[in-house]
Order: C-alpha cells, then sequence, then structure tokens
C-alpha cells in the first residue's frame, strides 16, 4: 500500500458527519497555575495500561503514545515529533521527541518504547491491540531516539491505533506480569487509586511541553452511574459527563456543554459465545429484535439530537451505507411480526426467562421493558464497569444492551467482533471465521473505497447473523463549569493529547 493512499485512509476514516457542533470553553485570559480539578467521566478497570479494555479517558493523562488522534479526527505525531512510512506501507520509522522524561526522571529512548511493542505483541493475551501486535516482524532501535517497526504486510489502521499503546517504562512494578503502578510521561501521575471510587493524579513537573499542566492535579470520581448535573452545579465536580435530558438545564445555570467529536454507537448484543437452547434459532433473536423502538431508545438516551441507524458508523460518514439503512427490517418495532416468529419456532415467550447483563445506565431498563412486552421473564443485573466485564465474560447470559464510545479508527469498532478480538464480551463473543476473514480483508484494502465495500461486507454478515442489534447514536455530552478554561473535548474521549486536555486546562477562580 502506497504512504499516499495510507494517508487517504486515515482521512476517510474521519470523515465529518451529522452530530452536535463542538463548543470550546473560553480561554479566560493568562493562564493560572494551581488547583485540583475534579471530573468525572469514565472509570478505570487496570492500572496496567496495555491491559485496558477501551476504558482510556483516565489512564490517558498519566501515560502517553507514538501518535495522538487530534481534535479534527486526524493523527498526529506525540511522543514522535514525527513519523515516516516506507511506499509499500510496511515500515515505519518513528523519531522520539529529546529530552522526554518518565515520572520517575529517567529520559525516554528508543528502547523503552521498543520493549513496550515487545510485551504487547508477545506476552499480553487478548489486549486491546494484540492481534495487531502480531502483525510485526521485527523493531529495532538504530539510534537512541528512533524506533523502526518493520511490518508482515501493509496494515492501514496502524498508526491510528499506535495512539492507544501507551509507553510505560520497563522498570514500573508489575512489568513482567501486570503492571500496578504505570510510570509514564504524561503531565500528571499515577497517584491513588480507589477502584470504582476515586482516582488521584498529582501533576508532574517535568513534563515534557514546558508550562504545562497548569493544575496542581486532577481528581477522577470513578463512581459511575450517577446525576452529575448536580455535582456541577453545587462545583463539587469541575468537568462531568452529562445525560442529555439535563443539557437544557445545565446551560440556563451558566455551565457549558461540549460534545465529543465521534458519537457513541447503541447496541443490543446476543450471546453468541454460549448462547441458549432458544437463541440458537435466528427466528428468536428476530423475534427480540422486533420489540425494540428504536426511535423512542434514541430519543430517551439524545433526545432530538441522537441518530437512529443499524449501522455501527454514524450516519452520513463514509462507511455507513444508506442502501443498508433502507432494507433495515428492524427500522420499526413489530409485536405482530415477533410473536409469528415465536409461534413458528414453537416457543412460548412466557415460559422462558431471559438473562439481561448491563451497566448501571437507564437506557438498559428501557431496552428490558422492550423485551418484557413480547411475554418474556427477564433476569436484569445492571453492573459497574468492572462488574460487568466479569459476568459478561462468564457467558451465562442471554442479552446485553450496551453502547460503545468514540474510537480512533474504524477497524476499533469491527475489532471486537473478530474471534480473537479485544474484549469481545459486549458483542457476545463472536466466534465466526467467515467474518474475520472478512474483517482481514478490509484492513489489508488498497484504497478507502475497497475498504469501504469490504467493512460493509462484513457488517452484513453481522446482520445476517444477527450478532448484535445496531439501534442507534449519540454525541456524548460534557459540562464544563465556567471557572473552567481551557478546556475542550477531543474527537474521543482522550483527556490528553497532542492539541489539548487537561493539561492545557485551568481554573479562573
Amino acid at each position: 500500500m502506497h504512504r499516499r493512499t495510507l494517508i487517504q485512509l486515515f482521512a476517510a476514516a474521519s470523515c465529518a458527519g451529522l452530530f452536535p457542533p463542538l463548543l470550546r470553553a473560553g480561554t479566560g485570559g493568562s493562564p493560572k497555575a494551581g488547583g485540583t480539578l475534579k471530573i468525572a467521566l469514565m472509570g478505570l478497570d487496570t492500572a496496567d495500561p496495555h491491559r485496558h479494555s477501551g476504558s482510556i479517558s483516565v489512564q490517558q493523562v498519566y501515560v502517553e503514545t507514538l501518535t495522538s488522534i487530534a481534535d479534527d479526527g486526524q493523527v498526529k505525531p506525540f511522543l514522535a515529533e514525527r513519523f515516516e512510512v516506507s511506499a509499500d506501507g510496511k515500515i515505519y520509522t518513528f523519531y522520539l521527541r529529546d529530552n522526554v522524561r518518565f515520572h520517575n526522571g529517567r529520559t525516554l529512548t528508543g528502547q523503552d518504547v521498543r520493549a513496550n511493542l515487545v510485551r504487547v505483541r508477545d506476552t499480553i493475551s487478548g489486549g486491546w491491540l494484540s492481534n495487531t501486535m502480531k502483525l510485526v516482524k521485527e523493531i529495532s532501535v538504530p539510534s537512541p531516539l528512533v524506533v523502526q517497526i518493520d511490518m508482515k504486510e501493509a496494515y492501514a489502521p496502524f498508526l491510528s491505533l499506535l495512539s492507544e499503546l501507551w509507553i510505560v517504562a520497563p522498570e514500573s512494578e508489575g512489568w513482567n506480569s501486570t503492571i500496578t503502578r504505570p510510570v509514564g510521561t504524561g503531565p500528571f501521575t499515577f497517584g491513588t487509586w480507589q477502584a470504582n471510587q476515586r482516582f488521584h493524579a498529582p501533576a508532574f513537573k517535568q513534563y515534557w511541553q514546558p508550562g504545562l499542566p497548569y493544575l496542581d492535579a486532577v481528581d477522577f470520581d470513578l463512581r459511575g452511574d450517577r446525576d452529575n448535573s448536580l455535582s456541577l452545579r453545587s462545583g463539587d465536580l469541575h468537568v462531568a459527563y452529562v445525560n442529555n435530558d439535563r443539557l437544557a438545564s445545565l446551560r440556563s445555570d451558566n455551565i457549558d456543554v461540549q460534545f465529543l467529536g465521534d458519537t457513541s454507537w447503541y447496541f443490543l448484543s446476543f450471546n453468541n459465545r454460549k448462547p441458549s437452547t432458544i437463541l440458537q434459532d435466528i427466528r428468536v433473536r428476530q423475534a427480540i429484535a422486533c420489540t425494540i423502538d428504536k426511535s423512542a431508545y434514541m430519543n430517551f438516551i439524545g433526545g432530538s439530537e441522537a441518530m437512529v441507524s443499524n449501522q455501527l458508523t454514524r450516519p452520513s460518514t463514509f462507511y455507513w451505507d444508506q442502501g443498508l439503512e433502507q432494507l433495515d427490517p428492524f427500522a420499526r418495532p413489530d409485536m405482530d411480526r415477533a410473536r409469528k416468529l415465536l409461534q413458528s419456532v414453537g416457543v412460548e415467550a412466557a415460559q422462558h426467562t431471559l438473562k439481561v447483563v448491563s451497566w448501571q445506565q437507564d437506557y438498559a431498563q428501557v431496552a428490558v421493558q422492550m423485551v418484557r412486552e413480547l411475554g418474556f421473564k427477564v433476569d436484569h443485573q445492571a453492573l459497574d464497569d468492572i462488574g460487568a466485564q466479569r459476568v459478561l465474560s462468564q457467558y451465562d447470559w442471554d442479552l446485553a444492551p450496551f453502547s460503545s464510545g468514540p474510537r480512533a479508527d474504524v477497524y476499533l469498532r469491527y475489532a471486537r467482533f473478530e474471534s480473537q478480538g479485544p474484549s469481545p464480551m459486549l458483542w457476545g463473543g463472536i466466534q465466526d471465521p467467515q467474518l474475520d476473514q472478512l474483517i482481514t480483508r478490509a484492513v489489508d484494502s488498497s484504497s478507502p473505497e475497497q475498504a469501504r465495500t469490504r467493512y460493509l461486507a462484513a457488517w452484513q454478515r453481522v446482520m445476517d447473523k444477527l450478532y448484535t442489534l445496531g439501534i442507534g447514536h449519540s454525541a456524548d455530552a460534557i459540562g464544563v463549569a465556567a471557572n473552567v478554561q481551557g478546556y475542550r473535548t477531543g474527537y474521543t474521549w482522550s483527556q490528553n493529547r497532542i492539541d489539548g486536555g487537561l493539561a492545557h486546562t485551568w481554573i479562573s477562580a
């Protein structure tokens, strides 16, 4: 694959769509040093940055990456000052920034980067980028600040995916097993962590970007499903994820509302790894899909700004297809059809209990109520992030209504459907070699148009098998207190990136 084609693929992956405009916090004059910012966004599921399952907004403040997804969705150098890609797309050369320091004071070198790449490739099983790193043939360090990666084959998403491969000092506690206290290069350090409660990150005074960060520390509230709008009003939080039904009242109280550059995708997954007897018949899955009122569901989540869609990429973007949307057999609820489908299988809904697993989110209750209308009994477990992962991984359940946040590359949506993909539980642990092959062919495409065609073929198989039901998209909203300056949301949940984040934020009063 030629370098120009690679760049075209990155551009296509970040084509703008229909989502609320990204609002900016005011500059508030000259930055003011000091203070602790209190923030509530996503959780922290592990102290080992190489073993995370998708919760990235916390760890990105203390560990950084070679590349960064900028506010416009494009890939830019981060710990690397620049990078080069060979004409055949197989050799990547990264030129590291000089005088980047780890939190223990030691200077970052090419050997450190190599050690992290090797660890993810050779020792991390089922990690976020484990499959991707298996394509790496050789990692060399021709000079102290230069790292060269030789791939077995051209791989278009590679630069994007490196934005989620964090560089940690190899002397970090637990390096040879599971890291318990990561030593990174970020603007804040790994301070104290209480799972599902709080994470405190003191500022790193030797950060490589001069004058940053402005804050003394950041306190992350990790308690999950709470109405953060109350804490924003009271001053207990400065920045927080908020539900869309709170936006009007927050704005009236002079709290800024911003939206992530990409949307979250909402879906209902079936257990594909160990399906119950009735869910092995696709007609039962179709019957359940017929109960979901997608318009009502997405309106509950995001109001008029939410989008109904049967696809994993948001409407009007490059990898979305209008023809597939128009042919959606579950675009509207159809209880009569649902009952006929169950009757054709000989399933009496009232005689069966469906086990539903979800996060502690109100929209999951909406899905449960819709399914109950068909007559099924429902055993619903609403859990925090860590608890949900544990139960999902046991595959002793039937349905899972979840959402997936913005991703750096379209492949990171499809990777979760692969048989050996990262954290596949939310999609029922699909095991489908034919689907694996379709996704692999899409990644190996030589042009954006070919990649689009092949990804859509993969998604068509997901729909045909009804592994998961696409429901819609909604941009996640973040409330920002009036005294917070310099803060702006990014394309994804990242709170530290090359052109913004908490390092650039200060408190004016």
